[in-house]
């Protein structure tokens, strides 16, 4: 009896394998026609493939997208630190190159008022109060450096005040926009060829024309805009020479004796920062070389 079901088991594994063989045959086949139940089969995975491949690929983009949309956001944020970097470059060269003419003008400045003795200073205060901006400033400097009251300040541009008073380490500077009556400085338009020059004295500041005011001219004498106005050195005070400003237009006094002039200045009234303070230098005679016939006039 445990022979027969061996063998029996062994007849219906080898009708399994030849029915497995015949069935494969059976499907290789080309032209064959597909059965129901591989229809079936086909169709229920080409269903479950369409219904979750869609979500899978959206799922699959997603990420994809986050993915890029970060690496995106990695670049800008590099991209913008990069030109912040360039923006805070190209800033500071501009400021270099400022900096650069101011101390290529105050050198040349510097070079041209050797006989003036000049004294470099800096700002270091200013009375932020609108009405009293055009009137006086600090600066670095004092009676230890060598600076005492009247003398001249310049910028590289040209004259813009006077020393009022000083102490051991810093001086005030009366700018000559200040509203003092007493703030006077002896000037003079510069003749053109063959021509005196024209004196005058600058006498306060019209802030809306934002010009000086040159005072005491002859009622005679013929000006024109554009003319050079000058220190004229007639105090004793000013060095003779230092640029102030030119002729913007002339108007006779209320009297119709003299005229005033209105002059623009020369130099920046309102921006300031290092300046010059200049003193007046005398002329000495070197009697050891001079000539007896000079001695003896």
């Amino acid at each position: 009896m445990p022979q027969f079901f061996l063998n029996k088991r062994l007849i219906l594994l080898l009708v399994s394998i030849i029915f497995l063989v015949a069935l494969i045959g059976y499907s290789l086949k080309e032209d064959r026609q597909l059965t129901w139940p591989e229809q079936f089969v086909k169709d229920s995975t080409g269903l479950f493939q369409t219904v979750f491949h869609k979500p899978a690929q959206y799922v699959a983009g997603f990420f994809e997208n986050v993915g890029d949309l970060k690496n995106t956001y990695e670049e800008n944020k590099l991209l913008k630190s990069k030109i912040d970097e360039h923006m805070k470059i190209e800033t500071e060269l501009q400021e270099l190159k400022r900096d650069n003419e101011k101390l290529r003008a105050e050198i040349g400045a510097e070079e041209s008022l050797r006989k003036y003795n000049p004294i470099v200073a800096t700002l270091i205060a200013r009375n932020p109060d609108p009405g009293r901006w055009f009137d006086l400033i600090t600066i670095d400097k004092g009676s230890q450096h060598g600076i005492q009251k009247d003398m001249a300040v310049i910028t590289d541009k040209g004259l813009i005040g006077k020393i009022k008073n000083t102490s051991k380490f810093n001086s005030t500077v009366q700018l000559l926009s200040s509203p003092d009556r007493k703030n006077r400085i002896a000037a003079e338009i510069q003749g053109k060829e063959g021509q005196p020059n024209i004196f005058g004295l600058i006498e306060g500041y019209d802030e809306k024309k934002k010009a000086l005011l040159l005072k005491k001219i002859e009622s005679d004498v013929k000006i024109e805009k554009g003319q050079k106005v000058v220190t004229s050195g007639s105090s004793g005070i000013f060095p003779e020479g230092l640029v102030i400003g030119e002729v913007m237009e002339v108007e006779p006094d209320s009297y119709g004796l003299s005229q005033m002039a209105y002059i623009k200045p020369e130099a920046d009234l309102y921006d300031i920062d290092r300046v010059f303070v200049t003193e007046r230098v005398k002329e000495t005679i070197d009697i050891d070389n001079m000539d007896p016939e000079e001695e003896e006039e």
